[in-house]
């Protein structure tokens, strides 16, 4: 059985973050979850005696927190090009910030990082995968003990800001689905949650790359 361990989540507002942040709660082997945020946690998070929830503006990053002091990071950051505004502030949202919050995560002791990715990141794609490879290897290059990414194909959920594109295509992959090749099919956050987790908790050496398919 892998060993007790606190848990620096960020991204913790979003689809697979929430995902992650209740998947975390329950597990008796997750001692301490710390989730920066910009706004308080409320409903069913409030109140969680293991959940510490900073309210921080991530820009800077208040890089003396005590609470950097954790065992492993799951970053579930993630936003597109139109709703950053920018490839600039898209890069910064999903490279990086999770780059610089892991080099604190780790200077403060972190041994362990799981990263929500994309499927088909690649340093020869376009733009958005580019950027996530980016991502993957600032994460890999800082040099943790355990690093984990996962690579999600597109994600199975109802978004509170709209993406038109995104749920055109997840429409498109719910009808399809039978049809649709295993690596391609539409996942659901809880899924990729726990593939994230499982990282963490497992803490297997060096880079553990999880694709699509096998969530």
């Amino acid at each position: 059985m892998a060993k007790a361990l606190s848990l620096l989540l960020v991204g913790a507002t979003g689809a697979v973050g929430q995902a992650l942040l209740r998947q975390a709660l329950a597990e008796k082997r997750i001692t301490r979850i710390v989730a920066p945020t910009r706004r308080p946690l409320g409903g069913e998070f409030a109140g969680q005696a293991r959940l510490l929830n900073p309210v921080i503006a991530f820009d800077p990053l208040p890089d003396d927190a005590p609470w950097w002091k954790v065992d492993a990071v799951a970053c579930t950051l993630g936003s597109t090009i139109k709703v950053a505004g920018s490839e600039a502030a898209f890069a910064a949202i999903d490279r990086d910030l999770p780059i610089a919050v892991g080099r604190l995560a780790y200077q403060a002791g972190a041994t362990g990082y799981a990263l929500n990715s994309s499927l088909g990141a690649s340093v020869r794609g376009g733009f958005y995968l580019r950027t996530k490879a980016e991502a993957e290897q600032g994460i890999i290059d800082i040099g943790f003990a355990s690093t984990t990414i996962v690579r999600p194909s597109l994600i199975d959920t109802e978004r509170q800001a709209a993406r038109p594109g995104e749920q055109a295509g997840l429409l498109f992959a719910r009808v399809l689905r039978p049809l649709i090749p295993r690596r391609y099919r539409a996942v659901s956050p809880e899924s990729i949650a726990a593939a994230l987790l499982r990282g963490v908790l497992d803490g297997r050496p060096g880079t553990t790359i999880v694709e699509s398919d096998a969530l």
